[in-house]
């Protein structure tokens, strides 16, 4: 039998309360027009219909969600919310802890269950976020994709013939669907960012440590904890719940950090942008070079200087972060048996070989050559209020493809330069939809700031967000 036809865009078929946003919320449950119960009846019901279309979802579960949605409409009766997200419908990303839940991180070989929360997850918690389910992830979060042994390929709710991108894609898709308000997601070299812009969500790539992460990632200080939301105000909301310190993380550094508050839409009248144009990998697609010069117009109306940048000097950026990566994976697989190594993703095994050949020296060396990028994109960031950059370099592509069929690309990594030299720096990222193309397609805007201005960032996103 011939399946029905998909809305036109992934939420034209949700469930009104599905499409309020975390904000909207926890207004209507202060004012008692609406109960958590309720919501996160409609949620979970929207999330399977969104498991059967897209494969977004590890598991999602209902009865632990309910249960604490029970709670919450009890604590909204009595007039004693416990935080500012309580009752507001939530998804973790399969490759974070949640306490006694097994987290598999997108793999075949065995995975944990942990006693504990990780630190963005009991965070969250403490805020009243009830939890629904875990997201889709590649094996191991190691590629801007979203497929892999455990769970398949997870589809892309604008055209599910395309990739979400990733490795966070279950939570994008979720996000954009209605699946939930809020989304945890990973970014180590894109992971957040990709999807938003290939789901036309909004995700923040934090400062580096900001919100703080237990067990430390594999993938070393490249890899960030963010949230991922339909509206930027929701982004900000879920940022402020997830910071604090945590003994856990020794990578923290909080005192460097103002508090990451903001997403007050700010006045862009004569704020002053670097405007960042060529990666140092791949080529952009004529489509998003044409709506980022669309965007550019815009903000120019707005009354914002565009200035023309280049990224600081570094003989070769995509190595750099190769050396970071491939070495990440090698450590990753490292304790793998045999057998389980035999069902790992082909191409984490062969970056994981690539970078078990990286010698110390090797990678000492990687990270003066990173600490001199570092300082210069320090240095380039404050002669500006942001830069500005398209989110990605090509648009959605062929699900279960890792780059563009007919591209002549090796890696993912090759399309994905307007997003790992971000993730060396350390610096916040905000990626929002631009606009939507005549294709159907979404095409996002990424806004980078200073290390420690998260709340700029997402002030700047807010503002463009209502352009």
């Amino acid at each position: 039998m011939a399946q029905p036809p998909l809305p036109a865009t992934p939420l034209d078929d949700a469930d009104a309360l599905c499409r309020l946003s975390a904000t909207e919320l926890v207004d209507l449950y202060g004012k008692g027009e609406l109960s958590p119960v309720e919501v996160t009846r409609a949620t979970l019901a929207r999330a399977e219909v969104v498991q059967d279309r897209f494969n977004a979802f590890v598991r999602i579960d209902h009865d632990a969600a309910l249960a604490a949605a029970t709670l919450s409409e009890t604590r909204w009766r009595n007039g004693n919310p416990i935080g500012p997200l309580d009752g507001v419908p939530t998804t973790i990303k399969d490759i974070v802890y949640v306490k006694d839940s097994l987290a598999q991180y997108g793999s075949r070989s065995p995975g944990v269950t942990s006693t504990v929360d990780a630190p963005s997850v009991a965070l969250l918690r403490q805020a009243g976020a009830v939890f629904l389910g875990l997201t889709t992830t590649p094996e191991f979060g190691w590629k801007a994709l979203t497929d892999g042994p455990l769970t398949g390929i997870t589809r892309n709710p604008w055209n599910p013939d395309l990739t979400p991108g990733g490795s966070s894609g279950g939570a994008a898709v979720a996000a954009a669907t209605g699946a939930g308000a809020l989304h945890i997601g990973t970014d180590g070299g894109g992971s957040i960012r990709v999807p938003a812009a290939f789901t036309g969500i909004v995700g923040h790539k934090p400062t580096f440590s900001r919100v703080p992460a237990y067990p430390a990632s594999a993938f070393g200080t490249v890899a960030h904890i963010g949230p991922m939301t339909r509206t930027v105000a929701d982004a900000q909301l879920m940022l402020q719940a997830m910071s604090g310190r945590d003994l856990r993380d020794w990578f923290q550094n909080p005192l460097s950090f103002s508090p990451a508050d903001g997403a007050t839409p700010t006045d862009l009248n004569g704020l002053v942008f670097g405007v960042w144009r060529t990666p140092p990998s791949g080529t952009v697609d004529p489509e998003i070079a044409e709506a980022f010069d669309r965007a550019l117009a815009r903000l120019e109306a707005a009354g914002v200087e565009l200035v023309p940048v280049d990224l600081p000097a570094e003989e070769n950026l995509l190595d750099l972060f190769h050396r970071h990566w491939f070495a990440g994976a090698a450590a990753r697989l490292s304790a793998l048996s045999e057998a389980d190594m035999a069902n790992v993703d082909p191409g984490l095994r062969q970056i994981a070989a690539q970078g078990a050949t990286y010698s110390a020296v090797d990678l000492i060396k990687a990270h003066g050559r990173r600490a001199a990028f570092g300082a210069g994109f320090d240095m380039l960031l404050d002669g500006f209020d942001a830069i500005i950059s398209p989110a990605c370099s090509v648009l959605p592509f062929t699900a279960g493809e890792e780059v563009p069929l007919g591209s002549g690309l090796a890696r993912w990594t090759e399309w994905a330069g307007f997003s790992y030299p971000v993730n060396l720096a350390q610096a916040p990222a905000a990626i929002i939809r631009s606009e939507i193309l005549p294709s159907g397609l979404p095409v996002g805007l990424q806004i980078i700031g200073p290390r420690g201005e998260d709340g700029d960032v997402l002030s700047i996103a807010a503002a463009i967000e209502s352009l």
